[in-house]
């Protein structure tokens, strides 16, 4: 009797957990417990031999990481933030959005010399960017509505996430450049890609297979 491994895969709870779970869906793999979840975080689907685990976005690298997930399904911002070791296998195409530059309309942001000051969740992110263009600036660390930062004169500019542009918008702000378009993508653990390679390949097959179709019927 073949010894079929278990496998383990964390979803960012939210909007990438819901268009994850249709994507499994439509690959045959059923997540129908958690469409109906309540409160639970751990589903188990026995046909196929996976568990599902819903965690926050940048818990999902800490899981995959440390090998208590094999898979994880999440944004290509979580991976560009945070400096984690696993495999980046798919690039789902759902959940697209943009990192931009972004601050007061009527601002010249590039006029001046004076060192710029960067709001933004994502400090990485943000430094990376400057680095490349060879601009010193100092980043500032926000956690809530990033928005804020410009208009109360705390930065020059913010780097976030703009999906719509609504948000800048209705404050009163603009983009000024895009850094890189962003999507949910699918990362592995390094020694689970080892030790459960069959497994692994058999769902990341049944994944592309989808992600294909949704292609050709775009195309």
């Amino acid at each position: 009797m073949v010894n079929v491994k278990r496998v383990k895969i964390a979803l960012t709870k939210g909007r990438i957990e819901k268009e994850a779970v249709d994507m499994f869906q439509r690959a045959g793999i059923d997540c129908s417990e958690i469409m109906n979840k309540g409160r639970k975080l751990i589903f188990h689907n026995l046909k196929d031999n996976i568990d599902f685990v819903l965690v926050k976005a940048p818990d999902v690298l800490t899981y995959v990481e440390h090998g208590v997930v094999d898979i994880g399904i999440v944004g290509k911002d979580t991976l560009l933030e945070q400096n984690k070791n696993f495999y980046e296998v798919l690039d789902l195409g759902f959940g697209q959005c943009k990192f931009s530059l972004a601050g007061p309309k009527n601002s010249d942001f590039y006029s001046g010399y004076n060192r710029k000051k960067i709001a933004t969740k994502y400090p990485n992110v943000a430094r990376d960017y400057f680095r490349k263009l060879g601009q010193d600036v100092e980043i500032i660390k926000i956690e809530g509505s990033v928005e804020l930062a410009p208009i109360l004169g705390l930065a020059d500019a913010i780097v976030d996430i703009v999906e719509t542009g609504n948000t800048l918008k209705e404050n009163g702000l603009v983009v000024y450049k895009d850094i890189c378009k962003i999507s949910a993508r699918m990362v592995v653990n390094m020694a689970s890609m080892k030790m459960k390679k069959n497994e692994i390949q058999k769902i990341i097959n049944r994944v592309q297979i989808q992600i294909d179709k949704k292609e050709r019927a775009l195309s």
